[in-house]
């Protein structure tokens, strides 16, 4: 079961990442696989009271990757880490399966709240480079997050979070299927939309005004 599980996360890194060669290139090389099979044995040891040694682990983990997952942390099958460094996924942050991260991204908590403080991503999440999302809600179901958005409420399934802090954006009332169907940069964010559209509006009427 380990080794299936392991060839159906190199399968996924090879699906997304059009720069991987070989699952074995992948395998030795890629920081995000090395972060997740150490977190694994970090969460083994965390379910079991072993904190310390968890915790150490993981430590050891971020400075060899620079990709910080406290072993607390559930994180389901085939999450695929893009690139990865700067990422900090928190202590009771859960992942559904089938979801991509890139660079930056943070799945923090806001204050020394006790319990559950960090989000749940659903399955098929893709979270843009240098997303936050900050607090105990859920990002649904084939949402999606841009890059840059900082989120603090919860995220509809098939929905698009933008800017800061972050705005909802339907997505034609479709949902995104997989995580990899889309990138992270191309999505529309209608209050700046309605600003510029108001801008050229003004310049227009400031051209139409006839000199004092």
């Amino acid at each position: 079961m380990y080794l299936t599980r392991l060839g159906g996360l190199l399968a996924a890194y090879q699906r997304r990442d059009p720069a991987a060669r070989s699952k074995l290139e992948i395998f030795l090389l890629y920081p995000g696989v090395h972060a997740l099979l150490w977190h694994r044995a970090a969460h083994w040891l965390y379910l079991r009271r072993r904190y310390f040694l968890a915790r150490w682990i993981s430590q050891h983990a971020r400075s060899r990757t620079g990709i910080e997952i406290h072993p607390g942390a559930s994180i389901g099958r085939r999450l695929v880490i893009d690139h990865g460094c700067g990422i900090v996924i928190g202590e009771t942050a859960e992942i559904g399966d089938d979801c991509l991260l890139y660079q930056g991204v943070t799945l923090g908590g806001t204050g020394k709240d006790q319990g559950k403080r960090h989000p749940t991503l659903g399955n098929h999440v893709m979270v843009g480079s240098g997303a936050r999302i900050l607090g105990p809600f859920k990002v649904g179901d084939n949402a999606r997050i841009a890059a840059g958005a900082v989120v603090l409420r919860e995220v509809p399934p098939g929905a698009t979070a933008v800017g800061v802090p972050a705005r909802i954006v339907r997505m034609n009332g479709r949902p995104v299927r997989y995580a990899d169907d889309v990138d992270q940069i191309s999505v529309r964010d209608p209050v700046r939309e309605e600003l510029e559209r108001l801008e050229r509006r003004l310049e227009a009427l400031e051209g139409q005004k006839e000199p004092a």
